[in-house]
């Protein structure tokens, strides 16, 4: 499921507090996410007998103390971690927000949810954690692409965690996805269907999985000799107004789109409201497809083919990373702290063949 560095199963050795085994040393050598480290310590579900097994023996090899055991024979750290967002999506911050807070549960970790309004200046953002005495920040899209706010959080000295990043820092943790890869496989899924109009919607600029998504859209045509047409590139920010504004451009154009792909789910809903609005079928006059796969994908009609990006497990192993940066040391190495994540693609009602006529709106 994730990919992390793997380094050999240490002897048990005597070690003082500073280079006692941590979280992290117990993942390595048991070649599974902290996450699961986690879950066997506190006796969390979801871990397969002959993984916990394997956990457990990584325990007691390198002589590793729990997290709070350590705090209750030593005193540990106290964890609040500073969750900053700006994202328009309601969806997506929901989603977020029940894996940090189930990691952060599990291991008596403190959550601080901090809004970030557009403009505001990283010293002054720095001065809130402060006050809120945070001592780690997770930082979902947008602000994970914001190299500004990185530099100041990496100069404040606070252990930060990218999550959905194009571009992972060296100085933070990250948690992604193959966002290109994944878009290329939903849109070659439309062309195998018969469709060569499809339509696109971008995201926000200001995140760089924007870009990768777009590129998996174009590489897809490419593969299937598809020339790209820029009248059906439309820009959107990932908010469903964006998505009405980008769907009724889509359906205005000489030859509309018989597909819409949408970077994320938000503009995939918008765009099938759009398409009901101008008397469309979907999925028999326009196929619809998302990204994300949040709870608006299920709660609309017709249920959205889209990406399933696991949000809350992104943002579970975030903290999880976090909290042990905290409470004992840095994962070492680059690639340790550089998780990918799997994605799935998942058909749903909102995508089939296009019909053998020219799609023409209809008021």
């Amino acid at each position: 499921m994730s990919s992390t560095e793997k380094s050999p199963t240490r002897g048990r050795k005597s070690r003082t507090n500073a280079n006692r085994p941590t979280v992290a040393d117990v993942a390595r050598a048991a070649e599974v996410s902290l996450m699961t480290v986690s879950r066997v310590v506190n006796h969390g579900t979801n871990v397969s007998e002959e993984t916990r097994k394997k956990v457990e023996a990584a325990i007691a090899e390198l002589g590793y103390v729990p997290n709070q055991a350590a705090r209750n024979l030593a005193g540990g750290r106290e964890v609040r971690i500073a969750l900053l967002y700006s994202n328009p999506s309601s969806a997506y911050l929901s989603e977020f927000l029940m894996g940090s807070l189930g990691e952060a549960s599990v291991n008596a970790a403190q959550i601080i949810v901090e809004y970030c309004e557009e403009g505001v200046r990283p010293a002054d953002l720095v001065g809130k954690l402060a006050a809120h005495r945070a001592n780690a920040v997770l930082l979902p899209p947008p602000l994970c692409d914001d190299e500004r706010l990185l530099k100041r959080l990496q100069k404040a000295g606070l252990p930060m965690a990218q999550i959905a990043t194009g571009r992972p820092s060296r100085h933070a943790y990250a948690v992604t996805i193959d966002d290109a890869g994944a878009t290329e496989d939903l849109v070659r899924l439309l062309i195998e269907q018969g469709h060569s109009r499809i339509g696109y919607i971008s995201g926000n600029p200001n995140q760089t999985v924007s870009e990768l998504r777009q590129a998996g859209y174009e590489k897809a045509l490419a593969d299937a000799d598809i020339a790209p047409r820029p009248d059906l590139i439309v820009s959107g920010d990932f908010s469903y107004r964006s998505g009405l504004q980008a769907a009724e451009r889509l359906l205005a154009s000489t030859e509309p789109p018989t597909a819409i792909v949408a970077s994320n789910d938000d503009m995939a809903a918008a765009a099938l409201a759009v398409a009901h609005r101008h008397g469309l079928d979907v999925p028999g006059d326009l196929s619809v497809c998302g990204f994300d796969d949040t709870a608006m994908a299920t709660t609309i009609w017709p249920e959205l083919t889209t990406i399933r990006q696991p949000i809350s497990e992104m943002a579970r192993q975030a903290t999880a990373m976090l909290i042990a940066d905290v409470r004992e040391s840095p994962v070492a190495g680059v690639d340790a702290r550089h998780v990918r994540l799997d994605c799935e693609l998942v058909r749903r009602a909102s995508h089939g063949p296009p019909r053998d006529m020219t799609v023409s709106p209809r008021a």
